[in-house]
């Protein structure tokens, strides 16, 4: 075979390959969401608003949004710590731990819950022990706040390791060998570099836990502005047949999902941030 044929035959491949992983994406993704959107959007923008705004959705939204924000606070602390405590130490069970973060991944988020409900409901000891303290955990928003955080356990670990993994233990030696504190060093060595993997890993924490369903609904109670989240006040609408408002409430929640993606992956492109 001559190379001008071998070259054609490598052309063609090429485009196959591209085309049908277009088309599978295409399939799979783009037509669900544009039928998503378009449903959503049949009555217009001002339909979009009406339904959004509705009492018991927005309230929904709401309770999604500051529930998803406080876990991704304590998943940008935490997470940054887990990842510097596999990277820099060596101890006992450190494979382990490293398992576990990945676990969430495994375990279907409607067992996730059932968990959180035999370990923090009323009639568990701990449970118990936390409501006879005015505490409360399951059926409260709290309970919505540590379903999140155990289903976005790996997001920041993992945008973290890789960094800290590429930094030189050195560059922090020479700083203290300077003068220079241990809030110097963590302000001026440290946390320049890890930011960018702190936020790109928050941020898709934050994106997971807007459409978080199986495990919210278990720990949650459902209860209209109270513990109702946006994920289920749409399996809702659709359960009491009313499709329009849960396209328009998904709508929503995709836009937001939407951007968040774009930023991270902006961080990432920006600061060469990769994941483990």
């Amino acid at each position: 075979m001559s190379r001008p044929t071998e070259i054609a035959d490598v052309r063609r491949g090429r485009l196959a390959l591209r085309s049908g992983v277009l088309i599978y994406a295409a399939v799979l993704v783009v037509l669900p969401l544009g039928a998503l959107v378009q449903h959503g959007l049949v009555d217009g923008l001002a339909g979009l608003w009406r339904a959004a705004t509705a009492p018991v959705a927005a309230q929904a939204i709401l309770l999604t949004l500051w529930t998803a924000t406080l876990m991704a606070v304590v998943n940008a602390f935490m997470g940054t710590l887990t990842a510097w405590a596999l990277v820099r130490y060596e101890f006992t069970g450190r494979g382990l731990l490293s398992a576990l973060v990945d676990l969430p991944f495994a375990i279907p988020t409607l067992v996730t819950g059932v968990m959180l409900v035999i370990l923090l409901g009323p009639q568990s000891p701990l449970g118990g022990w936390l409501t006879a303290l005015g505490v409360p955990v399951i059926f409260a928003p709290l309970a919505i706040v540590v379903a999140l955080l155990f289903i976005t356990v790996p997001f920041v670990v993992r945008a973290v390791e890789p960094v800290l993994l590429e930094q030189d233990p050195a560059e922090e030696e020479a700083a203290r060998t300077l003068g220079a504190g241990t809030w110097t060093v963590f302000w001026r060595v440290l946390l320049p570099p890890l930011l960018p993997a702190i936020l790109s890993g928050t941020i898709r924490s934050f994106a997971r836990a807007l459409g978080e369903l199986g495990s919210v609904i278990v720990v949650s109670g459902n209860i209209p502005y109270r513990t109702l989240t946006a994920p289920i006040h749409i399996f809702g609408e659709i359960e009491s047949g009313q499709p329009g408002g849960a396209a328009a409430v998904s709508v929503v929640l995709l836009a937001l999902a939407l951007l968040l993606a774009f930023a991270a992956r902006g961080i990432e492109r920006i600061s060469g941030v990769h994941h483990a």
